[in-house]
This record gives structure tokens, sequence and C-alpha cells, in this order.
């Protein structure tokens, strides 16, 4: 997907790569939203009624889960899909700016790379504020609605290329980050119930 919204692509299909990547990126953020505003709801209902320190133990123990999961399996439990660029060619721009975008955002639509996306959800969820849980979740869905903006310079076949061994070459260092992040979390989380 990322290899098709570049200003390459849109060009080929005769549109504006900006336009289409804003679409995009909106669609993922307002997706991200709608998801973390919803899950947090259903916590509301439940996890609600536990005290902010259960509650931070919980979302702990859920990003501890992850890590531990990423360290000893390969994959991450999740869809195995990613969209159908099938849509490209069959449907309008906002369409496939929109659906694409709109998957991204909720993170469990395609292939799950990494257990901070279920992190968000738990946050979401111990959030037990739906106006919170949609903050949470527009921020995940932007942040990564706006991958496709790394794009922005594959104006040619050769630069697309590049772009591509330039994301394969990040991937090891980034889920690294990834867990390094999640675990700081716990500790966090861990110093501020046991205080």
């Amino acid at each position: 997907m990322l290899a098709s919204i570049t200003p390459l692509g849109e060009r080929g299909r005769g549109n504006r790569w900006l336009t289409t990547a804003g679409l995009f990126t909106a669609a993922s953020t307002a997706a991200g939203g709608a998801l973390g505003a919803a899950v947090a709801a259903v916590g509301s209902l439940t996890v609600g009624r536990l005290g902010i320190g259960w509650r931070l133990g919980l979302l702990g123990g859920a990003l501890a889960l992850g890590v531990a999961w990423e360290l000893a399996r390969p994959a991450v439990p999740g869809p195995r899909r990613q969209v159908n660029e099938r849509w490209l060619d069959e449907y309008r721009r906002w369409i496939y700016a929109t659906g694409f975008g709109a998957q991204l955002g909720i993170g469990v639509a395609t292939i799950v790379v990494t257990s901070a996306v279920y992190g968000v959800w738990a946050a979401a969820l111990v959030s037990a504020s739906p106006a919170v849980g949609a903050a949470i979740g527009a921020g995940a869905g932007g942040m990564r609605g706006a991958t496709v903006l790394a794009g922005a310079t594959s104006t040619t076949p050769q630069r697309l290329v590049g772009h591509h061994e330039r994301l394969h070459a990040l991937q090891r260092p980034v889920r690294r980050g990834t867990l390094v992040a999640q675990l700081a979390l716990v500790a966090v989380a861990a110093l501020t119930v046991a205080t």
C-alpha cells in the first residue's frame, strides 16, 4: 500500500499525491479515534469501576505480555492480510484513500506487526473515558496514517526502490525501539502503581 500511494503512483492514476495522502491520513486518524472512543466506552462499563492503580497495572501487564510475546514468537497475532490493492484500479481516489487509511488507523484490520497496536487499545480501555480513548486512538491512527508521508520523495521508479530499501533497513531498529518504548511504559506503570 505504501508503495502505491506515492507521488509516482498517484501521478500514474492522474491524481495529486498530496490530496490522496491527506485523505488517507485524515481517515486513519478518524478511524483510530472512533475505535478508541468505542473501546474506552467498553472500559467505562468494565474496568472503569477499578481504581487508577489497578487500571495502570492492567495496562502495564498488557504491554509486558506484548513484549514477552514478541520476544518468544516471530509473529504477533492478528490478520494476515493487507488492504485490497485492486481498489486502486476499481474505485475513485477518495474511496481507496479513505478506505486504506481507515483500515490502517484501527490497526487490527491488516497485518499487525507489533504488539504496541494492542497496547494502544489497552490504553484506551483502561482510560475508561470515551474522550480520552478517542484522543489515544486518534493519536495512534494519525501516526500510522502519517507513514504515507514517508514516500513523499518517491517521484521516480529509482527513488521508489530506494524508499523501499530504506524502509527494509529500518525494520529491525524500529522494532527494537518499539519494544524498548513498551518496556519503558511498563516501568512507568509499575512505578506509578507502587507509589
